[in-house]
């Protein structure tokens, strides 16, 4: 007979499964935010965002007036800190008596539904371009390839004029026009993280398992080109923003009275030296969306390479 009792067993079996517990891997996502959360600067650029996303989406809860309203006799209002101000206006009005308050906090809605359309459209359409490039190789590879060099042999501002002209002027034209421009991009992303994956074992494996050609590009190859799209697509947020800011100012992105930061900027330009005010707020909006959004996506890269982990 053996001295050891059943409870004995039980915990002497309890103990390696506590074991292997206690050393188990920490989910992806906790430990996705521990490499990125290692970077202040990337922490900074985030709340940031989310502030930006909170003031969009509640744009018309707490702008104090409406961004088209005009108030003809008090144009060209200082801030509300300045002498000459009205406490109602805390950053002034415009040259047609608008709050500028209430244009910028509309202005965030409009910038980051310009960027999350143009990165989304630029994005789907790069990632099949970069998909049927990477996948099939030969003249595929060599016709869409090309054409990608081309688009980027221009300068982005240029093309997107182009575009822009032969479609009109107008928000949604403007949208087209940055997607085009940023799609090159993704296509060579995609296509190169493809051409690394083709390689591998896996999808030989799922090849001789019987994967047809669409399981194998967008259930086997594509979730692992994820990562570097991501952060290719965050920061092309930040381009998108720029490059509508461009075309506004330009007068080809939203037309007046729409209240976007670019044109703002160009409604406000002759006023500058009189009032510092209509053109110093919308680039600050500008510049603070920007560089959040360059922030954060230095840190994505940091935290999903991980040859580039702390």
């Amino acid at each position: 007979m053996s001295d050891i009792s059943p409870l004995e067993t039980r915990d002497a079996a309890v103990q390696p499964i506590e074991a292997v517990a206690a050393f188990a891997p920490p989910h992806p996502l906790r430990e996705l935010w521990s490499d990125f959360s290692q970077n202040r600067g990337a922490v900074i650029g985030l709340g940031i965002v989310l502030l930006l996303v909170a003031v969009a989406l509640l744009a018309d809860v707490i702008a104090p007036y409406s961004p088209i309203e005009q108030y003809r006799d008090l144009t060209l209002l200082p801030p509300a800190w300045q002498e000459g101000g009205k406490a109602g206006f805390l950053l002034g009005t415009d040259p047609v008596g608008r709050d500028m308050l209430s244009r910028l906090i509309h202005g965030t809605r409009l910038s980051l539904v310009i960027g999350l359309v143009s990165v989304s459209l630029s994005l789907g359409f790069g990632v099949l371009l970069g998909l049927a490039a990477g996948f099939f190789r030969g003249n595929v590879e060599i016709a869409i390839m090309r054409l990608m060099d081309v688009m980027l042999a221009l300068p982005s501002l240029l093309l997107a004029v182009a575009v822009v002209a032969i479609l009109g002027p107008g928000l949604m034209n403007a949208m087209y026009a940055i997607a085009i421009v940023l799609m090159p991009h993704y296509a060579r992303l995609t296509r190169a993280a493809v051409i690394g994956e083709l390689a591998k074992d896996y999808v030989n494996a799922s090849r001789i398992a019987g994967a047809g050609t669409l399981r194998l590009m967008f259930n086997t190859i594509l979730p692992n080109c994820v990562a570097p799209l991501i952060v290719q697509a965050t920061l092309g947020f930040s381009t998108a923003i720029l490059d509508a800011a461009a075309l506004g100012f330009l007068g080809l992105g939203a037309q007046p009275p729409t209240p976007e930061w670019g044109s703002m900027l160009a409604s406000a330009l002759e006023f500058i030296q009189r009032a510092w005010w209509v053109v110093t707020f919308p680039g600050l909006a500008i510049l603070l969306c920007v560089l959040a959004f360059n922030l954060m996506g230095d840190g994505l890269r940091d935290a999903l390479d991980p040859r580039l982990k702390r």
